[in-house]
């Protein structure tokens, strides 16, 4: 509806806007090739060879945004029903993407901002609430129906090229402004910054806070966003092209923070790392193993105690007199 109404007051005042480009034909970007793409052209044969390095960084890239995307749409907060699939949504990503190759078609994955919008016109919450309290988040109704819907519909929008020219682009700007900002509620990294404008008496009782100190919790979000800053200066210039080297090596900061907090922040503000609850599994499963499934040490093993006989007959309930003892 605001997307409508702000395309009708354009046409109305006759503002010189740029507009949606929208291809009135569907076919193929360049005249001099078809619907098929050739894997091996006229390109000298070092080019595939060389090929290689940029590949591996556009798969880094791909499996970085299609992961965070699933990792932030299946996090515990929305309460989630239905297990996920990583390895399977990820292989058919390949599939597709191969197949996009080959027609010459644009890639695509998971889009980080429309799922969590998506996610976030799913939930349900309670209807029943005290005056001034806030209703309480009870899950998402998980189906598969508005994502056909919403995939269909994107492919119909190609006949709809004559009406969509006409939308001017800060209207679409200001609609993918909305989303991101409407997509932080939630994020804790997100609450964490606004701490640091908010006096501690009206900081709201999230669970972190009641387990980590405000100090280490400050300290924890100041790395995250000099790492974001990082990120955004470096794609914003030539260096460009190692951007998915340098999302990898966040990773390495991530394995330096165990250094500067304990597993105890940390499992708070973010997620320990696998390789360490494997471990603590493993120290779990050692202490309960019985006695006859530890391994051989070199000591003699201990003989057990014997066991203790308790008489079961019944005593005599009145005692011998001296008499008849003496008999």
């Amino acid at each position: 509806m605001s997307i409508m109404s702000f395309v009708g007051l354009d046409m109305l005042m006759g503002l010189d806007t740029p507009k949606l480009i929208v291809p009135t034909e569907f076919k193929p970007t360049r005249p001099d090739r078809g619907w098929l793409v050739m894997p091996f052209g006229k390109n000298p044969w070092w080019w595939y060879v060389a090929s290689s390095v940029p590949a591996l960084l556009v798969t880094i890239l791909i499996f970085m945004d299609q992961q965070i995307s699933a990792v932030i749409v299946n996090r515990k907060e929305n309460k989630l029903k239905k297990g996920c699939g990583y390895h399977l949504d990820l292989f058919w990503v390949g599939v597709l993407m191969a197949v996009c190759s080959f027609l010459g078609l644009p890639w695509y994955v998971a889009a980080t901002v429309i799922s969590i919008a998506h996610i976030d016109s799913l939930k349900m919450e309670s209807e029943s609430s005290a005056p001034g309290e806030q209703p309480q988040f009870l899950g998402v109704r998980e189906q598969r129906l508005t994502g056909i819907l919403v995939f269909v519909l994107t492919g119909v929008s190609i006949f709809l090229a004559p009406v969509l020219q006409y939308i001017p682009m800060p209207v679409l700007y200001g609609v993918f402004l909305y989303m991101g900002v409407a997509s932080l509620s939630g994020i804790q990294f997100w609450e964490r910054i606004k701490l640091y404008m908010m006096p501690p008496k009206h900081q709201p009782d999230f669970s972190f806070l009641r387990h980590v100190p405000l100090r280490r919790v400050h300290l924890f979000t100041l790395v995250q966003i000099i790492c974001l800053a990082v990120l955004w200066i470096l794609k914003s210039t030539f260096l460009a092209i190692i951007f998915p080297i340098m999302i990898l090596g966040l990773m390495v900061v991530r394995k330096l923070l165990d250094l500067m907090f304990s597993q105890h922040d940390l499992a708070w503000m973010d997620d320990i790392l696998p390789d360490k609850d494997k471990k603590k599994d493993k120290k779990k499963k050692k202490k309960k193993k019985p006695v006859a499934e530890q391994p051989d040490s070199d000591e003699e093993p201990i003989s057990p105690a014997p066991p203790v006989k308790i008489p079961m007959e019944p005593l005599p309930l009145n005692p011998p007199t001296q008499n008849q003892t003496s008999e």
